[in-house]
Formats: structure tokens, sequence, C-alpha cells
């Protein structure tokens, strides 16, 4: 948590005395609102938040802190370019957590904080953007709301960041553990993220740290301030709180459970017959077979009978009246799309999968072999743990279609967790 201390008689005062500073003005009228640009933070190891690996890629009410931090910043409309930053080790449990968000190649984080910011300061210094938001991983309850507002800021100041009042009294502390001084409460505020800048200003600011081997600020307003920059404060958000200790991961599932408490359940039910080709897609995965798909899209039932459990668990129609056959842009299509299109459903409405489970009837070709790269393919689609991805097969005895090995049928069920609203359930 960091805590600034101002005035706002201070800080006119301040602006008043600092001489004029190109990169602090206002930005210009020809700067383009789609100009902004998002870095997030998520090279750190977050030992104080116990064991459990790095917990930027924990999960969190169903999905991954780094999934739920970075999913705004990828859908807001003012984004063009989102920049994570991450440990080169942690690079296939990124890949795994962030699922089908799309962003830039993840830049190398550094030892430090700071020195991951710059990372993907310059990692983005070619793509030349005005504004740029740089955003703790650990913070995965931002919202459109407080991103928009820093968009506004950072254009009408150059420099600012979200602030929110203290409400206990705060004590100054020495090296002996008594209190030296009570600072005024009503000065104090709790510096949040995305902090936000003209992108030139702090591209600067960080190479000159670099360069004078400043490598000591806890955050980009205090490098800021401490290159010259007047660094003012827009309204926070309380419920973007910063995940640190086992403590808080405990509390944020049981406030999220709360939230989300209009469960549903979806059930879905495909079926292809077979006809020429030389392999088939099966939840995502090419599995090779002496026959492929009849089909209009690529044919993969156990994706298309998920699609249709997470719509029917929204009461939103189903794979058909979304994507209808006889559309041609549909023509071969992977599924992929289709899973994504019905994740995005849930999420547009405020709302989480808990869980998919997917049962695939076939007599060849078998599914073992292929089950763990199913589910993995799954979860990587939709952003879930493989926790919550079940991939099930059985045959039906030689009996039917599927035991004649005309084909492959598939069920699938969805449960997905949706927020109440203030007339009661979600609708």
């Amino acid at each position: 948590m960091e805590i600034a201390l101002f005035s706002r008689r201070e800080r006119d005062k301040a602006n008043c005395e600092k001489p004029f500073h190109p990169s602090n003005s206002r930005l210009t009228s020809m700067t383009r609102a789609d100009r902004t640009a998002a870095i997030l933070v998520a090279a750190g190891r977050g030992l104080r938040a116990g064991a459990g690996g790095p917990k930027q890629y924990r999960s969190i009410g169903g999905q991954s802190v780094m999934f739920r931090a970075m999913e705004p910043f990828c859908r807001h409309p003012q984004i063009f370019a989102v920049q994570p930053v991450v440990n080169p080790d942690d690079a296939p449990i990124f890949d795994a957590a962030v699922g089908y968000l799309s962003h830039e190649p993840a830049a190398t984080g550094g030892a430090t904080r700071q020195a991951s910011v710059h990372a993907g300061l310059e990692a983005l210094a070619s793509k030349n953007p005005d504004v740029v938001l740089i955003h703790d991983a650990a913070r995965p309850f931002v919202s459109a709301a407080l991103i928009s507002r820093a968009i506004d800021a950072a254009g009408a100041t150059g420099a600012a960041i979200p602030a929110i009042a203290v409400a206990d009294t705060i004590k100054l502390v020495g090296t002996t553990g008594n209190v030296e001084a009570t600072p005024e409460r009503a000065r104090l505020r709790i510096a949040q993220t995305p902090q936000a800048f003209r992108f030139e200003a702090i591209l600067e600011a960080h190479r000159r740290a670099a360069r004078e081997a400043r490598n000591d600020f806890t955050d980009d307003a205090a490098l800021a301030e401490w290159a010259g920059l007047t660094v003012a404060t827009f309204e926070g958000d309380p419920a973007n709180m910063k995940l640190t200790t086992p403590e808080d991961f405990v509390r944020e599932e049981a406030r999220l459970g709360a939230m989300l408490g209009d469960v549903r359940t979806g059930s879905g039910y495909d079926v292809h017959a077979f006809g020429e080709g030389d392999h088939l897609m099966i939840c995502g995965i090419r599995v090779p077979h002496s026959r492929g798909f009849l089909a209009h899209s690529d044919g993969d039932v156990g994706l298309h009978a998920l699609v249709d459990a997470i719509l029917g668990a929204l009461a939103d129609g189903d794979i058909g009246s979304h994507f209808p056959p006889s559309d041609d842009k549909w023509k071969g299509a992977p599924s992929d799309k289709f899973l994504r299109y019905a994740v995005e459903r849930v999420g547009s409405r405020g709302g989480r999968i808990a869980h998919l489970d997917v049962t695939l009837i076939c007599e060849r070709p078998k599914v073992g072999p292929h089950r763990e790269a199913m589910r993995n393919r799954i979860a990587e689609i939709t952003g879930l743990s493989l926790s919550r991805v079940a991939v099930k097969a059985t045959t039906s005895e030689r009996l039917g279609f599927t035991g004649r090995e005309e084909g492959i049928a598939a069920i699938a069920s969805a449960t997905i967790r949706l927020p109440w609203t203030d007339k009661g359930w979600s609708d």
C-alpha cells in the first residue's frame, strides 16, 4: 500500500512555481483517444502470499488473478495494446493463465518492479502510444470505469494516480517502535494502480533513473515526482485492492462467492458424422484418424456441445442461432472461436464460468491418450484453471450410429455464476 501526502494548496503552489515541463502539459487536441496502451506488471514472486507459486497465477473465483487483472484492459475500447511483463520462467503458466486474451508478446521482467516497468515501456516504444497505464497484476478487481478515469486523468494532467482516502489514523513509527508523529489524516491518500502517464514522459523518467542507477522507487508516481513531473490524483476504487497475503485470498474468494450468487447450469449436445479425411478436431485437439467430420465448421463436437451448454446456462439461444450454418463465413471455422464467444457472453453479464464437463461418445478414436491435451486446450481457450475442466469418454457398446462407427456424439454441461442485480437474481 502506497500512501501519498499532499494538500491542494501545496499542489497548486507547486504547479505555479515548477518550471514548465512539456511532458507535464495537457495532451494536445491531436491526441487520439485510441492511442492508450497498458502495461501489466507480473514478474514478481509474491512471497508474502504464502505457498502456491506466484500469486498472479493462482486461482480466485474460478479464474487466475492474472486473467482477472488483464481482461478489463483487453476489453477496454480506448486501449489498443496490452503489454504484459513476466518472469521468463513463468512463460508456460502465463500462457495458460491468460487463455484467449489478446496481448503483445510478453516482455521479460527485471529484478525489481521498477526494472520490469522499464522493460514494458521499452517494449511499447515502437508502437508510440500517447498514454500508458501501468497496472499491478496483483490487483485483479480493476474496473472499466477506473480505467476510463485513468485515461481521462492522463489526458488532462500528463501524470496521475488513482487514490482513495485513508479511514484509519496513521502513525509514523521509529526504529525503536515508538510513535514519532501523527500525520494529518485529511492529507493522506492510498495510492493504487493503474497509474497513468504521457508515454514519452514516463519512458524518459525511467531511462534517466536507469542511467543514474536509481532503482529504489516503489511505484511509478514516486519515480515521476523524482524526475520533476507533477503527479495529480483521481478517484480510486476501494474494490481495486492488491492481493498480498493468504488472508487477502480467503477474504476475496468469499466476497466473490457472495457476489456471484446466481448459480446456473446448462447442457449441450452435438453429433457429427464421419466423412473423408485423415483427422478429427475434438475438444480443440487434432486427433489422427482414418476419417474426417462432415461439418460446416471444423466439426468439433466437444467444443460445440460446450458452447451450447454455456449458452443454455445463459438462456441465450444455441450455437446455431449465433453461428448459423447457412452463413458461409463460418465454413471451416475453428470451433475455439465459438467457445471464446460463449465465454465472452458470460463475461459481458458480469459472470464467471465455474466448471465445464464434456463426455465424448465413440468407439474410435480412443480418447484416453488425448484426454489431458483436450482438458488443457479447453482451459486455455476459456481462461479456466485445469481443475475446472473435465473430459470423459465412453462407448455405446456397439449400439447405434456411434457403435457402428458412423460418427461421434458429445454431451456437455456448464456451471456458471452470475451476479445479483438490484432486483435480486441477474437477468
